[in-house]
């Protein structure tokens, strides 16, 4: 079978009420990519964040963090746009991105797409209600077009995000367009728990997902499951030939009573996927499969 790519996704806008191995800091973050990469992972997302755990949109934070990335390993780095906490216009939200392409030692591999809009209020299951009630993940089709330009002039892989159908069947006339170019590295975003924006977690959610890849076009799949334990389905993902996207951003892994790290749940995945015939594919595999071009740093 194939090889398998695997992501580390290691802090979202995770907190360290549930698993303490959540890294805020740069420095905790480089020592995470490290870690994950010796373990199998290839690619590497994250996001900024500052002691406390709050958001952290500073360009500096990613000039500092991916810089100390590539020093140690060349796992490819997946930066975040800012999800929810970064909600202002189009060129703003890729202001970041925009700083680290200045120089090699800072430039990302990838840049997230998430191709539509969708509402992310957070469920209070203890109360029965919602947390929040204003929350909308706004990614209009003018925004998207302005990332996939800005993209492809950097020679950055898009990671083209999808919670729902609707998002996959928008890739698709991206793809018509032009605007996209295969093969697509599309992220099957599953939700969970306190959060209902993306398909379930189920097999039922997952099948629904993968019957609406784009027709015609070459496309490679992953799968998240945010808020949700992701191993409920990585034996069905990996025998289908898809690829995992996992950590502490999403969920908040256990061993009986013992939290793990974001290296053990990657250990854990390559594990699983070796006992089922994939190896973990390298960062030069990983290159090849998504036909990953040569970043363009500005000049």
């Amino acid at each position: 079978m194939d090889k398998i790519i695997i992501e580390a996704r290691v802090n979202e806008l995770a907190t360290r009420r549930g698993n303490p191995n959540v890294p805020f800091l740069p420095k905790e973050i480089i020592a995470d990519a490290k870690a994950c990469y010796d373990e199998g992972a290839s690619v590497f997302h994250y996001h900024g964040r500052t002691a406390d755990g709050a958001p952290d949109h500073d360009p500096g934070f990613y000039l500092e963090t991916n810089a100390g990335i590539r020093a140690q390993s060349d796992i490819l780095i997946h930066p975040t746009l800012g999800y929810v906490a970064n909600d202002t216009d189009a060129m703003g939200r890729f202001a970041a991105i925009e700083e680290m392409m200045k120089s090699a030692d800072t430039a990302p591999d990838f840049a997230p797409m998430d191709t539509g809009s969708v509402n992310v209020d957070w469920w209070n299951p203890e109360e029965g209600k919602y947390d929040t009630t204003e929350l909308i993940y706004k990614n209009s089709t003018g925004t998207l077009m302005h990332f996939a330009e800005r993209i492809e002039h950097h020679g950055l892989k898009p990671y083209l995000v999808s919670w729902n159908v609707s998002f996959t069947r928008q890739i698709e006339q991206f793809l018509k367009m032009g605007v996209l170019t295969g093969p697509a590295y599309i992220c099957f975003c599953m939700t969970d728990e306190i959060i209902f924006a993306g398909h379930p977690g189920t097999v039922a959610g997952l099948d629904a997902h993968t019957a609406f890849l784009p027709a015609g076009f070459d496309s490679v799949w992953t799968v998240v499951n945010y808020k949700g334990d992701l191993f409920e389905l990585t034996e069905k993902i990996i025998r289908e030939g898809g690829h995992i996207s996992i950590g502490l951003g999403d969920y908040a892994y256990m061993d009986g009573a013992r939290h793990l790290t974001n290296a053990e749940v990657i250990a854990k995945v390559a594990a699983q996927a070796r006992a089922l015939g994939r190896e973990p594919a390298t960062v030069a595999e990983t290159r090849t499969i998504l036909d990953m071009q040569k970043v363009k740093v500005a000049s």
